[in-house]
Formats: structure tokens, sequence, C-alpha cells
């Protein structure tokens, strides 16, 4: 009788960590649906939340909705000006769009853990997840991108002679014999910028929802003392994220200003 609750608790957390996808039979080039519909839909709500509100900003008192706003461009404007010393035309939007958008994909896992899957599966959809922060595809997509821009202004600020001679000549030295040293030393930490970036947000938001996934075992233990304590640490655990996820907007947001400040730097 004891290994019916963990076969069960086994199959629920199975079917919870399954994704949507494009295709059934695995593939590499499956795409997982939910995250991408999920994360437009958010991103989508979040600019026209914010065109809305800036359409009816006026110059006397701000109501409570403009004044959030508000205090938000400062926060996210201050960060980028105290991080990049160059013109922030492009990177303040950019670092805004990237705290709200990670933010409010991270805050999916705030909700009912069977209330989207339960709203899906009415509609006929069998398996839905519905924190794209926590699928690893989408933080790999959202950190190269990243890495394209870092590319992007390491061109921009040292032109194309200049980045490739950075290259291969720091930090070592430019005699040819330390060439290959010094790019392959420079390749591993370009390369180690998006991949920290995806790791770090894709396993503390996975570990968080596998966390209310193993809490939520306890609803269906059959003893109202799991049960008590199922509620107790769902809600201790759900305060406590709330704090998880805003840091790790932050670091995301702080991280990619942060990145690209290195490549429009001169060694």
């Amino acid at each position: 009788m004891a290994s019916e609750p963990q076969g069960g608790l086994t199959e629920y957390i199975q079917h919870h960590l399954t994704f949507l996808q494009s295709s059934h039979d695995g593939s590499f080039w499956s795409f997982h649906l939910d995250s991408i519909a999920v994360s437009l839909i958010l991103g989508v709500l979040a600019c026209g939340w914010f065109w809305l509100k800036s359409r009816r900003a006026t110059a006397g008192v701000p109501g409570k909705g403009q004044a959030f706003v508000e205090i938000v461009l400062e926060f996210v404007d201050g960060q980028v000006k105290d991080v990049f010393h160059g013109d922030r035309r492009f990177l303040g939007p950019l670092a805004l769009t990237v705290f709200l958008w990670v933010f409010l994909m991270n805050a999916m896992d705030l909700l009912p853990l069977d209330l989207v899957p339960f709203i899906t599966e009415k509609l006929g959809i069998e398996h839905f997840r519905s924190v794209p922060t926590a699928d690893l595809s989408l933080t790999f997509a959202m950190s190269l991108t990243v890495l394209v821009l870092v590319i992007f202004y390491s061109f921009k600020a040292k032109g194309f002679s200049g980045y490739i001679h950075e290259l291969f000549t720091a930090p070592f030295g430019a005699h040819p014999l330390l060439w290959i040293p010094n790019f392959a030393l420079n390749l591993v930490e370009l390369l180690s910028k998006p991949v920290s970036l995806a790791m770090r947000l894709f396993g503390n938001m996975y570990a968080g929802e596998l966390v209310f996934m193993l809490i939520a075992g306890l609803f269906s233990a059959g003893s109202w003392l799991l049960f008590g304590m199922g509620v107790i640490g769902y809600t201790v655990w759900g305060l406590f994220h709330i704090l998880i996820i805003s840091i790790q907007a932050f670091i995301f947001m702080v991280l990619t200003i942060v990145y690209i400040s290195m490549a429009h730097d001169h060694h």
C-alpha cells in the first residue's frame, strides 16, 4: 500500500513536467508550444499595459498605475545608468523588457499548480506547462539573443578588425604562438555567458516548480496531518518564491546589461 502514493506522485510529476510539443516523436526540432504561447501572451499583455498607461499619462498627480510605471522605469534606468555609460536609448528599453518579461514568466509559477492544466484539459489539451522559464529551451533562446547583442556591440565599439584583433591577442599578448590560447580562452568566456544566463534562470524556476509539485503530493496522501503540512508548506514556499522570481528577473536583467557593457568597453 505504501508504494501506491509514491507511484501516483511520480505519475503526477511526470504529467506536469511534460510539454505540449509540436510533434510526438520527441525530435530535436519539436517546439514547446505551451512555452511559446504563454511567453508571447505575457509579452503582449505587458507591452499593451505599458502602452495604455503611457497614453493616459498626465503631468499632474499620477494615478496608481502611472505611478507604478514611473517607479519601474526609474528603477530600471538607474540600473542601466550605473553599469552602462554609453548611449542608453536602446539598452534602457531592452533592460525594461527583459526585467518585466522574465518576471511575468516567473510569476506564472505562483498560480495554483493544477489551474492551467485543468483549463487546458477542458479544451482537449492533455499536457500544458505554464511556466516558460522552467523550460531550458526558452531560457537558452533568450540567452542566445543576449549573446548576439554582445557580439554586435563588440563589433560596433571596436570595429571588425579591432574585435578580431582582441580575440587573438587578449589577454596574453600578440605573439603568434599565443593566438590559439587567446582565442580559445576568449571563446570559452564568450560562450559561458549565455550558458550561465540560461542555466541559472532555468535551474531556479525548475526547482521551484518541482517543490510545488512535491508539496502538492501531500494533499492526496490521505492524512489530515499531511494535508495541513501541505497547506502550510504551499503558503510558506509561495511567499518565499515571490522573492525568488523577483531576484531571478533582476539578475537576468543586470547580467544582460553587464555583458553588453563589457562588450562595449575596450580591453
